[in-house]
């Protein structure tokens, strides 16, 4: 029996945890004003939000409503736009969006709405750009987006007048959303309490199981169909695979940690100084609070942003699977993980347990590009990464990553060896970019032609160098 509550309902259905929230809110409970979009995490129009205890504070976040099983929602607090409306009046999200004509034919209004609502139980201090960052992945057909962000800003100026106070008890007491959300943080102390055994709490049951599911914000654009109704054992169950810690000098991260996670990690934070920089490349605000780091790694796309990113470190998977009763365990190297097109050296009962890397020396520079048509929410043409371990202006290792430009995420090992021992000039740059078009392969595709790509890694590899000098 999967349990949560939606609004200020308490749900307890024995439905196909597999089953997509968005359509559980609209054909089973009759909610239409999540509207049904491109059903691929990309519109926004069927954005809900999901609230969860942790650490004893109830944390709010945008999700995709269409690529959220009803297992992911266990034990948690999901608000449709519905669960947003205060009695006879717009709320003064909706009243700022229609103050600022940020509305036209209405289709994407409730996704804007549940996310600038989202924005608002946000734990931090409230600013515009984080306003902004919170509809990142909410597209608008016909109004244009000034009028949207001038809604944003009014909000914005809003919530800054929240000083200490917790989120919740802000916008209840100013009337910003519905007084029930003051009583929603007991209601899931209590239903936990109920629910001292997780959804599905062994770990090794995974084994019995066809479907190993983190975020599904991949899997279910792929198979949506086949994951209503399959076995799946939900990642999200299990805070230990939630951890990012520190251990020596080398840093873990457990597999169901999401893009999100990873973005408010005091411990990645502090390695990659400009992971937020990074991680804006990556998705949308709502696709980041899904997506997990071993699913990216899993659905093995030639152009995985994050795969991209962890080649450079020399990223290594602990694999795990159960065979007659006895766990076993194996490491394999990131590099080594892709054997062809979607093909992995990983036993059908596998699962990745963690990811880990050796923290970069003070001495050494990371970055990542990635170029795509649009800023957000969109597939790279060509994306990179380079660690470089420097001494002075030479360059004592190298190592560089790209996607785009074969059929699977690649680590350059010949151009990381040219790069070593080498001062960063032009000399290096160049025969750098000439070295590496050997190395790659890339085919024309809709996001460019073979020799565009092969000229643009080139150019990101120049990026690298410079950022690094």
């Amino acid at each position: 029996m999967i349990r949560f509550i939606l609004n200020d309902e308490p749900i307890a259905t024995d439905l196909p945890p597999g089953m997509v929230m968005l359509d559980f809110v609209r054909y089973k409970k009759n909610l239409t004003g999540t509207k049904i979009g491109c059903r691929e995490g990309d519109c926004g129009a069927c954005t809900v939000l999901v609230g969860e205890l942790l650490n004893d504070e109830l944390h709010y976040q945008s999700m995709t409503s269409c690529l959220l099983p009803l297992g992911n929602a266990h034990g948690k607090h999901i608000v449709t736009i519905e669960g947003l409306n205060l009695p006879g009046m717009l709320n003064p999200v909706q009243q700022a969006m229609a103050d600022e004509g940020a509305t036209q034919c209405g289709f994407c209004t409730p996704g804007f709405v549940v996310s600038l609502a989202g924005f608002c139980l946000q734990h931090g201090v409230p600013d515009n750009e984080k306003a902004i960052a919170a509809i990142d992945g909410n597209i608008c057909r016909c109004t244009g987006y000034k009028s949207i962000e001038r809604a944003a800003a009014k909000v914005t100026e809003v919530m800054k007048e929240r000083g200490g106070e917790s989120p919740v008890e802000f916008v209840t007491r100013r009337g910003i959303l519905p007084a029930y959300f003051n009583g929603i943080k007991d209601k899931l102390v209590e239903l936990l309490a109920a629910e001292r055994m997780r959804l599905l709490p062994d770990l090794a049951a995974m084994q019995q199981r066809p479907h190993v599911l983190g975020g599904g914000t991949d899997l279910y654009v792929q198979q949506h169909d086949e994951m209503t109704y399959a076995a799946i054992h939900f990642l999200y169950d299990h805070p230990e695979l939630t951890a990012i810690r520190r251990e020596g000098n080398r840093c873990i991260i457990g597999s169901a940690v999401t893009v999100s996670d990873m973005l408010a990690s005091p411990v990645i934070n502090d390695i990659f100084p400009l992971f937020k920089q990074y991680a804006r490349l990556v998705s949308s605000t709502p696709i980041r609070n899904m997506a997990t780091l071993a699913g990216n790694f899993v659905n093995a796309s030639p152009i995985g942003d994050f795969t991209i990113f962890f080649l450079a470190l020399d990223a290594q998977l602990l694999l795990v699977r159960t065979a007659n009763g006895v766990e076993q365990k194996r490491t394999v190297a990131l590099r080594q993980f892709y054997k062809g097109y979607k093909q992995l050296d990983k036993h059908p009962d596998e699962h990745i347990e963690e990811i880990s890397f050796a923290i970069p020396s003070a001495n050494a520079r990371f970055n990542f590009e990635k170029v795509s048509k649009r800023t957000h929410l969109d597939i790279a043409s060509v994306n990179s990464a380079m660690l470089l371990e420097i001494n002075g202006d030479t360059i004592l290792s190298a190592s560089l990553s790209a996607g785009g430009v074969g059929p699977v995420p690649m680590y350059l090992a010949k151009t990381s060896a040219f790069l070593t021992g080498k001062k960063i000039n032009e000399e290096t740059i160049g025969g750098a970019i000439t070295l590496l078009q050997t190395e790659v392969s890339p085919i024309s595709d809709a996001r460019g032609s073979k020799e565009y790509k092969a000229l643009l890694l080139g150019q990101l590899v120049r990026a690298h160098l410079m950022a690094a000098d």
